[in-house]
């Protein structure tokens, strides 16, 4: 069983660390446990139920009349809420909800609503890219465990790779061609497999190398297959020689190819690099150049 305190509550499900006092006080709705120093701290059914009050509150549910709601009462409302809405942001607290108890079931059951209403890439967009960004500040926070986090990084990692396999490419007479691999070291693979569902989504060549390529094996591949550009995304991993002698050289290496570039290490930065790399600094950036190309 995970502990978390007042703080942890309030990022997971964006309600006030004041507000969450107060309904203790006036509701008695959550009931913490204390330290020996008189410190509150909750349990993973606290967490639930503060994730369950958000939805409601959300839905026009008085806090009131939600503190006379059993769990059972507030577990059915919920239930018909997050099958029924049409709003991103309450299928993100869902899920927030389905990687707490590690539930499968709920997870297909949102990400299989979404994607008969929207389809998989507006899914992708406004459901799942959100929901990463937050699973990223709730890690940092230490609000989740490495569980949760691996939980549903591998679910939604399944989700993509079936997404890919059941598209039908229809390749036209010589089509642009994509070469997409992690630099060596690197395993944050999500964004990348994305971006193969992307490119092959428009009916272009794409040539995937997936996780830590070392350097010799890229530029081995790349004379190999001659793309028309290449996309790395650098995330976590330092790169020994620094990232802008890393992308420069491959520039220099391929210089018909244009280089895109992503990832913590690169956005952002004053790097000094060849005119034919890229900085991609967001997914919605990617999906117009490769529109465009």
């Amino acid at each position: 069983m995970s502990l978390y305190s007042i703080r942890d509550l309030e990022h997971l499900s964006g309600i006030k660390a004041h507000t969450l006092r107060i309904w203790e006080q006036r509701y008695n709705i959550i009931a913490p446990q204390r330290t020996d120093t008189n410190i509150r701290y909750y349990s993973d059914n606290d967490l639930k139920l503060v994730l369950n009050i958000s939805l409601l509150k959300e839905n026009g549910h008085k806090i009131s009349h939600i503190a006379e709601m059993s769990q059972e009462d507030m577990q059915v409302e919920v239930l018909k809420i997050t099958s029924n809405t049409v709003l991103a942001s309450e299928h993100i607290q869902a899920l927030t909800l389905a990687m707490v108890d590690l539930d499968e079931d709920r997870f297909e059951k949102i990400i299989s609503t979404n994607a008969l209403q929207m389809g998989f890439e507006r899914t992708m967009l406004d459901v799942i890219y959100p929901f990463l960004v937050k699973i990223g500040f709730l890690w940092q926070t230490g609000a989740i465990n490495p569980a949760q986090e691996h939980f549903m990084s591998n679910l939604i990692r399944q989700k993509l790779i079936v997404a890919i396999d059941g598209q039908i490419t229809k390749l036209k007479e010589n089509p642009k061609k994509y070469m997409l691999y992690l630099p060596e070291g690197e395993l944050h693979e999500l964004t990348l497999l994305f971006a193969n569902y992307l490119v092959k989504s428009r009916n272009k060549k794409v040539f995937y190398f997936g996780q830590s390529l070392p350097y010799n094996d890229l530029i081995s591949a790349g004379k190999t297959h001659e793309p028309d550009f290449i996309l790395t995304l650098l995330t976590a991993t330092p790169l020994t020689e620094g990232v802008e002698t890393y992308l420069s050289n491959i520039a220099n290496t391929f210089p018909k190819t244009t280089i895109l570039a992503g990832g913590y290490q690169v956005i952002g930065q004053d790097y000094q690099l060849p005119k034919n790399v890229l900085i991609i600094n967001k997914i919605e950036d990617l999906i117009d150049f490769i529109d465009e190309n």
